[in-house]
């Protein structure tokens, strides 16, 4: 009755017309990343003359990480399950328009790195609670440490909600069944205080963060390969008859048309979705701290590295996913595959290596709130092994219970992403580096403090946007808010 179905599939070449030229976008746009964050770091380096470099590398710390290590454990804070939601993304802002957020914000998390690492350099301090100690006295210091933390929780419990989700679905795979059933190894809620226990709480009791390179290498690994098997996927034919064969109307003219352009109520999460994703400041210090000759440069090009490795995974997992669904998309990509075959053997891989991802990326995450805590609690006290043991089986109890009790993943996504992003990438930073500087190196109506001044204040704009945009999503009952979370 529907075969009409199979008009639409005609501008099937269509795609990857545009998958060949927005590449080639995406390219320059990798090429920019690198020109302008370099400019940036030698710019305000060569500011200083040679004595005061030296001042500013004065602070020793025996690190023991290599560079490759602390890349790997960079990129994996940087990565995590919001690279399930940026298919979804596209979707809702067009290719061209993410391409954009996707740039913008990867070049303002690199210069966010360099504000953070000129003003740790210049007061010799590598803690984000003791930089907000050095700028406003106690109240920056809390301030800097709730942040961190409320943050650090939100990602943690995004990742455990992946966990909570997918392992019950894996499992189910193979047991060969397509329905799910009462058995106690099939209930989210319990597998995630199994892995909480078995895999995550031993890493989080390491004592040094460079310890968990190895873990991060792999957890990276295995994302590598869920962006292959997307890739592997793209050939899928569209439209898909799971999506129309419950409705008597045919699918649209334009449902395997990709858009470059698309703006609609489901745009207003995007921006904080895309800001969360890259997100990975409060993990910058420690591992600065952990490095093996440590300097401003060496630490800036860690940075860099990660931040554009992390670009292209985000980018090439987002248009490949978008390109194969369109408007179809769902918020969790694997979940949109799942409707096609629920019980095929490579999305089943898929969903093994991305849980494994995610849990290695939980006690990277952890260390920065252990050490904000420690900071407010304990600022004197030498490293106890009983004081380190017990604030993260803390945390994690902490964590397991809102991943039980709260329904939606994607209000942590949005409501996080809107308020403790923006403030660590954007606002923070910025105040930092106004407030550290001294003025007889760079004067108040310098042109590095005039520029780390409209980033914070665009960290607030950016903040009041999306905080309105997310409430007016509430308030009309959008749809896509029950279609699961980012």
């Amino acid at each position: 009755m529907l075969k009409k179905q199979s008009a639409p599939h005609t501008p099937a070449p269509c795609p990857l017309t545009l998958l060949a030229h927005h590449a080639s976008l995406y390219l320059l746009s990798l090429f920019f990343i690198f020109i302008q964050v370099n400019a940036l770091s030698s710019g305000v380096s060569q500011m200083l003359d040679p004595s005061q470099q030296e001042k500013c590398c004065v602070f020793q710390f025996e690190g023991k990480t290599s560079f490759g290590m602390s890349v790997f454990n960079l990129s994996n804070a940087i990565m995590g399950s919001g690279i399930l939601g940026l298919s979804y993304a596209m979707a809702n802002t067009g290719i061209v328009l993410f391409l954009i957020l996707l740039t913008c914000i990867a070049l303002l998390s690199c210069y966010s790195v360099h504000l953070l690492l000129r003003s740790a350099g210049v007061v010799g301090i590598r803690a984000y609670e003791q930089l907000g100690l050095r700028a406003f006295g106690q109240p920056g210091k809390i301030i800097a440490a709730v942040i961190i933390t409320l943050h650090n929780i939100g990602a943690m419990s995004s990742y455990l909600f992946i966990v909570k989700y997918e392992l019950p679905l894996v499992i189910q795979a193979f047991l060969g069944q397509t329905t799910g059933s009462d058995d106690w190894f099939m209930n989210g809620n319990y597998l995630i205080i199994i892995v909480t226990v078995i895999i995550i709480l031993p890493l989080a009791l390491m004592k040094h963060l460079g310890y968990l390179g190895y873990t991060s290498g792999f957890s990276l690994s295995c994302m590598v390969f869920f962006l292959s098997v997307i890739y592997k996927k793209f050939n899928i034919p569209c439209p898909l008859e799971v999506f129309w064969n419950h409705s008597s109307a045919a699918a649209p003219e334009d449902a395997c048309t990709p858009k470059l352009f698309t703006i609609n109520q489901q745009t207003a999460y995007t921006v904080p979705i895309l800001a969360f994703a890259f997100v990975c400041h409060p993990e910058v210090l420690p591992i600065y701290t952990e490095l093996r000759n440590p300097t401003k440069r060496r630490m800036q090009n860690i940075g860099n590295v990660s931040v554009l490795g992390m670009f292209t995974m985000y980018f090439f997992t987002a248009i490949f996913g978008y390109l194969t669904y369109y408007g179809n998309t769902e918020p969790e990509l694997l979940h949109t595959y799942s409707l096609v075959d629920p019980l095929d053997t490579l999305i089943l891989c898929v969903r093994l290596a991305v849980l494994v991802a995610v849990t290695l990326t939980v006690p990277v995450v952890l260390f920065p709130i252990r050490r904000a805590i420690l900071q407010l609690l304990f600022p004197e006290k030498p490293f106890h092994w009983l004081r380190h043991i017990a604030i993260a089986a803390c945390l994690l109890a902490a964590v397991n219970l809102l991943v039980i009790f709260v329904p939606n993943i994607r209000d942590i996504f949005g409501i996080t992403g809107a308020t403790t992003a923006p403030t660590l990438i954007f606002i923070l930073p910025g105040l930092f580096y106004i407030r550290i500087i001294p003025t007889d190196q760079e004067p108040l109506c310098s042109r590095p403090k005039i520029q780390a001044a409209c980033f914070a204040a665009l960290g607030f704009i950016f903040m009041t946007m999306s905080m309105t945009f997310i409430g007016i999503d509430w308030t009309s009952g959008g749809e896509g808010r029950s279609l699961g979370g980012h």
